[in-house]
């Protein structure tokens, strides 16, 4: 099982390879308005920044409120936009729209809180951008769009599936899988929550780096043979996930915390999001498993199937090895800069 997971994973890391900038965090947009009175509204852009590059996505309503120049607030992961409509179009019946979000793999959560005291929440995707703001539905928070958000922030994590993945290849065995999952998993749910509550925090820029050399760590492990003198990994593989989990639940809280939760329900919010996460963390682990025991089965019977299994274990380490180096080199930089 551990030498099938090693030589399948490698066609994955080539693939993620591929895409410096989809190893980061990919967080989603937040377009927020909150209306003051008839025509007056405040309206908040933040768009994420991916490294030193900003998604190409711009928010425009129908009745133009968004064509004056907004007051720009660089940060950390998003640049923020602000924009002081008076006087403006009514904003029931307008058409909101995200220029760039139909070419993208990030989502755009709306959020419009009313003079009245009402609030709405809708999810825009690329294969929906655009919605047309109706408040005759009931109000309240689409609390399902945060499971739906968790589910796509972890299958689109690529670092965080390359650690999920090394970890597989690491361990390579039943009860050892599951106890290793279980202290990640229980890991990254506590600094979640506690990041999002505000009750820690790290720059995102050097957790970033964090969560590289996290997978650097990992890399080296496997290039270490087991016969050798046994390390802290190999002999308490869940407590280094812990350890490790701890970091990527800043990661996950990341976006989350930048974008906010709706302030009527944000322990439902929350969980939503963590269950997401685990759903999709748990899919990708059972994919990797279902295709390793598929290799096994089929390699074999190819004259090449035996070499690659040989093979793929060096072959492996030294592509994670590469790529989590590029990016702790790429992220480090960048943090400097």
């Amino acid at each position: 099982m551990i030498a099938a997971l090693r030589s399948l994973a490698i066609f994955l890391a080539i693939m993620l390879g591929a895409s410096s900038a989809l190893a980061h965090e990919v967080r989603p947009a937040l377009v927020q308005i909150e209306e003051l009175g008839a025509g007056d509204y405040d309206v908040v852009w933040k768009r994420p920044v991916v490294g030193d590059l900003a998604l190409r996505l711009e928010p425009r309503l129908s009745g133009g409120a968004l064509q004056q120049k907004p007051a720009i607030q660089p940060g950390p992961g998003f640049a923020t936009y602000r924009w002081k409509v008076r006087g403006g179009a009514p904003l029931e019946g307008q058409t909101l729209e995200i220029d760039g979000l139909a070419q993208s793999v990030t989502e755009t959560l709306v959020r419009v809180k009313l003079a009245d005291g009402r609030s709405f929440d809708w999810t825009l995707r690329p294969s929906s951008p655009r919605l047309v703001l109706d408040f005759s539905e009931p109000a309240g928070v689409a609390l399902p769009g945060y499971l739906v958000l968790g589910v796509e922030h972890i299958l689109l994590g690529f670092d965080h599936l390359l650690f999920v993945l090394a970890l597989l290849m690491l361990v390579g065995r039943g009860w050892q899988i599951v106890k290793v999952i279980t202290a990640f998993t229980i890991a990254h749910s506590l600094t979640l929550g506690l990041t999002v509550f505000g009750y820690v925090s790290l720059d995102t820029a050097a957790l970033e780096v964090l969560i590289a050399l996290s997978i650097v760590f990992l890399a080296v492990e496997l290039v270490t043979k087991a016969t050798d003198r046994p390390t802290l990994t190999r002999r308490y593989p869940w407590l280094v996930a812990f350890a490790f989990g701890l970091l990527h639940g800043m990661g996950f809280a990341s976006a989350l915390a930048s974008i906010g939760l709706p302030a009527d329900a944000v322990p439902e919010a929350l969980l939503l999001f963590n269950i997401g996460v685990e759903l999709g963390q748990l899919a990708f682990i059972l994919t990797m498993l279902g295709l390793a025991s598929l290799a096994l089965r089929l390699l074999p019977q190819r004259r090449w199937g035996e070499a690659l299994v040989q093979r793929g274990p060096a072959l492996m380490a030294n592509a994670i090895g590469g790529l989590a180096g590029y990016w702790l080199i790429e992220r480090t930089w960048s943090a400097l800069a």
